[in-house]
């Protein structure tokens, strides 16, 4: 058990969050939401011991080992990757260290012999002769093949070392468990695997993540940072999401009874409920959802950009987009070929690849920024597209003016400065906020100003490179919600899950073989073995 008493941390006259008093148990996992600067990883790293509150205290069950998934991606570089998972177990690694040491002294004594005895027991105890078996199989899970386990950790690219690191917080089944934005850099399989991995985990487990799918397939319950208080919530990011609409809904409706209020929380609990149960989620395994009191349930403070697109300037006719034959190499290497399909009218499409530049090199030609490639395609007369870069450095370096001055270059029409600040303020841009400048914005404000442009282009096709890059959950939920209601037509790359899920209704993925289409969704795609024989052919042609 973490028990948390009166903690406070305040930065000068900044305070990030007072007097927080929690409780977290075993064989329960704490999913930390909170807006971006609220604190969320300054509270893992208090936990952690890494540093100290400005007030109050926090106490962890005696005995009980903690492990913590390292930011530092240089720290172990001189170390062999199966080393460094080993040391994840500190008092596991110190006996084998200590044990070794003894056994390579030329001068081995009675004394050394009675201690190697000792530390040969204790290793035992924990399971120290399949330690490098489970090291092993921990990162094989991860995707770190065997010929790698050996080399020295420097030697691996930024990906894999992500992977080692988890593998060594995962390493030895600590008691306690803190992970910060785990699922970074990881493809669906290995998410796959640590989603069905962490539900089935005993102990306590403490997670900060922007993938909501991953929040809501392993959270038991939701902490929720806001105003600079700490509260927790039975159920995952999803129960914990809707349950507050509802109660805001609820609480600006003040014709409603009260009873019928509480009528409308207890079928909503129980509907959520049901749903839980057919799935593998760690809630539904607790069932903590059928337990949770009506007065959980509380209307949030959070503010949610307005992202809404259909405001079109003109309906899309029948005819949105050819593509044919496309074909497109950088620096030597060949990121995809044969690629002919049409969008139809109404297709949200997601368009994978197992190589991320694919995809951008794909947008780049439809975009116009790319004419160095094989094949052509046309856009319907009636088109107008916009589009959201995976880089979009390029509309703001150099860039000295305000928010206002910025967002109007991209308004057709109307220019007035009260019309460009409604933009500005659906996108949580507010009061003097609109007169900063461009080049002191941050990735996520960048990312919100191109979506306050994206709306002003009225477009009746949308194409989106990883739009959530940057963002928060509120502003990944707002995003996710107004592509769902976009009427019109769509190609977009996403490692969101739950957005590509919930919006996509056809399915492309790039390959240097050729193109794989299909009418289905994100679920049923990554889990057919149609199309992974599909893929399997269309590689082994490459």
């Amino acid at each position: 058990m973490i028990t948390v008493s009166n903690l406070s941390l305040r930065y000068g006259k900044r305070t990030l969050f007072e007097e927080v008093n929690l409780k977290f148990t075993q064989g329960n996992c704490y999913g930390i939401i909170g807006a971006n600067g609220a604190g969320k990883s300054t509270f893992m790293k208090i936990i952690s011991g890494e540093i100290d509150p400005s007030t109050g205290n926090f106490s962890i069950t005696p005995g009980e080992r903690m492990a913590v998934l390292k930011q530092n991606h240089y720290e172990f570089d001189e170390f062999p990757v199966i080393e460094t998972v080993l040391m994840g177990h500190k008092e596991l690694y110190s006996v084998m260290k200590e044990k070794d040491a003894l056994y390579e002294k030329t001068d081995f004594t009675e004394k050394d012999g009675e201690r190697a005895g000792e530390l040969e027991t204790i290793f035992a105890e924990m399971d120290g002769w399949n330690a490098e078996n489970n090291a092993a199989t921990l990162l094989s899970n991860l995707g770190i093949k065997e010929d790698q386990h050996y080399k020295q950790l420097k030697e691996l690219d930024g990906n894999q070392k992500v992977r080692v690191l988890l593998a060594q917080a995962l390493f030895g089944n600590p008691d306690i468990l803190l992970l910060d934005e785990p699922t970074n850099d990881l493809d669906i399989q290995t998410i796959a695997w640590l989603e069905d991995f962490l539900a089935g985990y005993e102990g306590i487990i403490l997670v900060v993540s922007h993938d909501r799918h991953f929040l809501d397939t392993v959270c038991t319950h939701v902490v929720d940072i806001d105003f600079g208080k700490m509260s927790i919530y039975t159920g995952n990011y999803t129960f914990w999401y809707e349950s507050s609409q509802l109660a805001l809904r609820q609480r600006s409706d003040q014709n409603k009874k009260t009873e019928d209020k509480i009528k409308e929380l207890q079928e909503f609990i129980r509907r959520f409920s049901a749903n839980a149960s057919k799935s593998k989620q760690a809630t539904s395994r607790k069932k903590a959802l059928d337990k949770i009191n009506i007065d959980e349930i509380k209307a949030s403070n959070r503010k949610y950009p307005a992202i809404m697109f259909n405001n079109v300037a003109r309906e899309a006719g029948d005819q949105i987009l050819q593509v044919n034959n496309l074909k497109k190499e950088s620096n030597g290497e060949l990121l995809f070929s044969d690629i002919t399909f049409m969008v139809n009218k109404g297709d949200k499409i997601a368009v994978l690849s197992e190589n991320s530049l694919a995809t951008t090199a794909f947008y780049n030609i439809l975009t116009g920024r790319d004419k160095d490639f094989k094949g052509d395609f046309k856009w319907g007369v009636t088109i107008n597209a916009a589009d959201i870069p995976n880089d979009n450095s390029s509309y703001f370096e150099g860039k000295n003016e305000n928010l206002i001055d910025w967002l109007r270059e991209y308004s057709e029409g109307e220019k007035d400065e009260q019309f460009i600040r409604s933009f500005l303020g659906r996108m949580l841009f507010s009061g003097e906020e609109v007169l900063k400048k461009c080049s002191v914005l941050s990735g996520g404000e960048k990312m919100r100003c191109m979506f306050s442009r994206m709306m002003l282009q009225q477009a009746n096709m949308l194409l989106f490179d990883e739009p959530t890059n940057h963002l928060d959950l509120e502003s990944i939920t707002a995003l996710n919600n107004g592509m769902k209601d976009f009427r019109g037509s769509m190609l977009f790359t996403s490692r969101d899950h739950e957005l590509t899920q919930t919006v996509a209704n056809r399915i492309i993925e790039l390959t240097p073989g050729g193109i794989i289409d299909k009418l289905m969704t994100y679920d049923e795609y990554i889990t057919s073995e149609t199309v992974k024989k599909q893929r399997e052919e269309l590689y082994a042609l490459a």
